[in-house]
């Protein structure tokens, strides 16, 4: 019986211990999101020393210290808090927003486009929108296009609508993994989160596998779910990156049905400027043309006349304007060429209403 209790202790033990460490990997993530908005706010203001918003911060430590914590202590860690945000501050390096939580494609997008960057997650398309144009971020990464599931419509929309720049573009090929907690016997997942797209781009894998799908906002949003609230039986569909994020195990590597599956994503800067810019060689245009017949064909004829390619046309409902549509027209050549600048200048008296959305270098898949 003895040696039984003994057993039991160490049971025990090692159960609270995994509470502990899976608490301080909470504490971990929520002192990176910290140093993410110590990063934006320095943005916003003129220097990085604020002794008043210091002694804020400090005080509030010591006053919301309860039960073991003592005031002193949480002043002192504070205090180093407060020293490495402003590390950092001093530092100064450029950001990019991206929708989603750490661990999206869009973040390894963003990675992709230029490894020294920081990237900021966002809950929304739009505030990756808004953070740039307020100057937050140095730029934004948004997808625009999937290669099976077709045009990101929402983020079309806020590009009609935006003064934003394309100053690049990045192709990330999708390939979805199965992950699971650590020490997880693979025969016992019956059920698998993900974001609806990655669950219907991997329906082979889950089919042949007897899983059943669960949609969720995100797929890095699943990952962490699955972290944070460890579910039995459950896994998640998501990136590579998601694993190393959230400490989770690998258990297959492209489930993705099609080998083929890959999402476009531009890169968006205020002012037409951003880290990684070059010189282009592929245009983006937003226009629109008047109500009535063969408008759009003599738009389309002037590329067609001078033997440009076009890459993508794509449509959307004029919000602005309703029964209209806008077209979203990106096309291989340079603004910096003389044929090209004559195209668009034609362009302008073809069309209601132009707008030219940047020249950029062309990614390739």
């Amino acid at each position: 019986m003895a040696g039984c209790g003994k057993n039991g202790d160490v049971m025990e033990l090692k159960e609270l211990r995994g509470k502990i460490d899976r608490i301080d990997s909470e504490i971990l993530k929520l002192l990176n999101s910290r140093m993410e908005f110590a990063l934006r706010t320095r943005k916003m203001k003129p220097g990085v020393e604020d002794a008043e918003r210091e002694k804020q911060v400090l005080d509030a430590a010591a006053r919301h210290s309860r039960g073991l914590v003592r005031p002193e202590f949480s002043q002192k860690v504070f205090g180093d808090i407060i020293a490495e945000s402003k590390a950092l501050q001093k530092m100064s390096p450029n950001l990019a927003g991206f929708q989603g939580e750490h661990g999206a494609y869009s973040e390894v997008a963003a990675r992709k486009y230029d490894g020294k960057m920081v990237p900021i997650p966002c809950p929304e398309f739009i505030d990756v929108f808004d953070g740039v144009a307020k100057g937050q971020f140095d730029c934004g990464v948004v997808p625009v296009e999937n290669s099976l599931a077709g045009a990101v419509t929402q983020v079309n929309d806020l590009l009609v609508e935006t003064d934003l720049k394309i100053v690049g573009e990045v192709k990330v090929p999708v390939h979805h993994c199965l992950l699971a907690l650590p020490d997880t016997d693979y025969r016992d997942i019956k059920v698998v989160y993900s974001h609806p797209m990655a669950l219907s781009q991997c329906r082979g894998f889950i089919a042949r596998n007897k899983l059943e799908p669960r949609p969720y906002y995100d797929t890095a949003g699943a990952a962490m779910m699955l972290a944070n609230e460890r579910p039995k039986a459950a896994a998640a569909i998501a990136s590579k990156l998601c694993a190393e994020i959230y400490d989770l195990d690998v258990l297959k590597e492209n489930i993705e049905d099609h080998e083929s599956n890959y999402t476009r994503f531009v890169v968006l800067a205020k002012g037409g400027s951003a880290a990684g810019g070059a010189k282009g060689d592929k245009c983006s245009i937003i226009f629109s043309t008047a109500h009535k017949a063969g408008a759009l064909f003599s738009v389309l004829k002037l590329f067609s006349d001078a033997g440009i390619n076009l890459t993508r046309i794509e449509s959307r409902p004029a919000q602005k304007d309703i029964g209209n549509f806008a077209f979203l027209l990106d096309f291989q050549g340079s603004d910096q060429d003389a044929k090209v600048a004559k195209i668009l200048e034609n362009v302008q008296k073809e069309t209601k209403t132009y707008k030219f959305l940047g020249c950029y270098k062309e990614a390739k898949a």
